[in-house]
């Protein structure tokens, strides 16, 4: 495990993903040396309609959608901020596990 210290470099909630249709919170961590690319984001319900054949239910997206927003609160607080925009900046820790992203976290500490 590596840690790297950085920032949130950019951050948007809206489209996003894979072929653009997971509806979340997509941002990019790093610094002028690195960066890496993590979004909490699930599949759009207006562009992916559920079918039959799809694994997930409408029940199964509600819940992805609310834990999404449950974590973009959670960021919003510990970054004493009120909107997504105003991460940008903020100091972060971002574990790595060879070159895969493990986790990241705000530094609530130098805040």
């Amino acid at each position: 495990m590596e840690k790297r210290l950085g920032k949130i470099e950019s951050v948007h909630f809206g489209l996003g993903g894979y072929q653009g249709a997971m509806l979340g919170l997509h941002v990019t961590l790093g610094t002028s040396g690195w960066g890496v690319g993590d979004s909490r984001a699930n599949w759009d319900a207006e562009q992916i309609k559920w079918s039959e054949h799809t694994k997930w239910s409408e029940e199964d997206r509600d819940g992805w959608y609310a834990e999404i927003m449950r974590y973009v609160s959670k960021l919003l607080k510990e970054a004493k901020v009120d909107s997504v925009e105003k991460l940008k900046g903020k100091p972060v820790e971002v574990t790595f596990e060879g070159n895969t992203l493990k986790e990241w976290r705000i530094l609530t500490e130098v805040l």
